[in-house]
This record gives structure tokens, sequence and C-alpha cells, in this order.
């Protein structure tokens, strides 16, 4: 008889993190977690919670983000539901890229 497999959360966690290095801001042309876009993302009972922001509180895109992002998360095994919470606070900036993007797209400071 085969037992259910148990997911670690923190295992479950990395991965969705992971896989959200897949998704790409269209305009800029770097991942949103390399930008910064993404402040938490937490799996339990295979909930992924996504707290994310946009460069601006009017970026044309938030909304093919956030489609992305969940057609990406439901992807990652042991992730089924998906709750993604959009915020301008903190407001995003450039100091909260990753150095690789910041090499990216040319920005020293």
């Amino acid at each position: 008889m085969d037992m259910p497999v148990t997911q670690d959360p923190a295992a479950v966690g990395a991965a969705a993190l992971d896989a959200l290095r897949g998704v790409v801001d269209p305009e800029l042309g770097v991942n949103i977690v390399d930008l910064g876009l993404v402040y938490e993302c937490d799996v339990h009972d295979g909930l992924a919670t996504v707290v994310m922001t946009t460069t601006t509180p009017a970026c044309p895109i938030g909304s093919y983000l956030e489609g992305q992002v969940q057609w990406t998360l439901l992807r990652v095994p042991g992730v089924s539901e998906i709750d993604i919470v959009l915020t301008h606070e903190p407001r995003w900036t450039p100091a909260l890229m990753s150095p690789e993007a910041r090499a990216i797209l040319g920005i020293t400071a």
C-alpha cells in the first residue's frame, strides 16, 4: 500500500520561488524575483501566497504578471492554489533589485 508523500513546506516554497524566476517582466527583460518585485513567497498545505508589487502603481502589465505568476506556480509540485497579494507598500525602488539585475539594466547605484 502506497503512503501519501508529505512534502516539506520549505522545499515547496523554495521550488515556488525558483519557478518565479521564470516569470520575466516583458518591458525590462529581467525576471520578477531579481527585479525585487516578489516580497514574499510561502507555501503551506498547497496554498502558495505571493506578496508582490509592480515597478509603479499604474504599471500596465500588473495583471499580466499576476497571470504569469498563477500559471507558473500551478505547475510546481505541491502547489494547488494561489493567493497573490499585490501591494505598493513598501514602494518598489531599484535598490530592491539583485546585483545581477542591476548589471543587466546598467544601473550602478
